[in-house]
């Protein structure tokens, strides 16, 4: 059951990056419209800045979970040359438990920054007045996604551990080997 649902959070985070991607991809044609139009026509249409700011944090947010999976957030792996084999996953463990930990801090602060920006009903300080619920809201669900695809993860990776499945563990949350990231390289 958790490796099933494991299977439809990484499709979703999948998703959401496509969505992500895409946002940035439009965010950039929207800047690159407003410089043209700005350089040709003297004419700006006033808000590409901070839709593009929007559009990247939500991005960001949503591609958090994927690149979890993808085993790509930046860690400093130097001393896994060193530690024993044996040790690998507890500290592969330690190190997911710490990033999540931290990923848990800070949806819980922006769960609060949303929940005071429905309660006021702010609105950005530009002449866009953009209700910040509207960027703030899918940011939260990527910070969300993030922890909970954590926590899914750190669940299949003690399940595959106490099988006596280390290397299944290794492959969930463990560093990328070399031969591994020449792999994804040539894909």
């Amino acid at each position: 059951m958790l490796e099933a649902l494991l299977t439809r959070s990484r499709r979703l985070s999948l998703i959401l990056t496509w969505i992500g991607g895409t946002l940035i991809v439009l965010s950039a044609f929207l800047v690159t419209l407003e410089v043209i139009l700005r350089k040709l026509l003297n004419v700006s249409l006033g808000g590409a800045d901070e839709i593009s700011g929007y559009a990247f944090g939500v991005a960001t947010a949503f591609a958090l979970s994927f690149a979890l999976f993808e085993r790509a957030h930046i860690r400093v792996d130097a001393l896994m040359g060193v530690i024993p084999r044996r040790l690998h996953p507890f500290v592969n463990m330690l190190g997911l438990v710490l990033l999540i930990g931290f990923a848990l801090v800070v949806t819980t602060m922006v769960w609060s920054m949303v929940g005071d920006t429905l309660k006021h009903g702010s609105r950005s300080i530009t002449p866009m007045r953009v209700p910040l619920a509207i960027p703030q809201i899918p940011w939260l669900i990527g910070w969300m996604l993030f922890v909970a695809t954590g926590v899914l993860l750190g669940l299949v990776a003690v399940k595959r551990f106490l099988a006596g499945d280390t290397d299944g563990v290794q492959e969930l949350i463990g560093v990328k080997s070399i031969d591994e990231q020449i792999e994804d390289e040539s894909v």
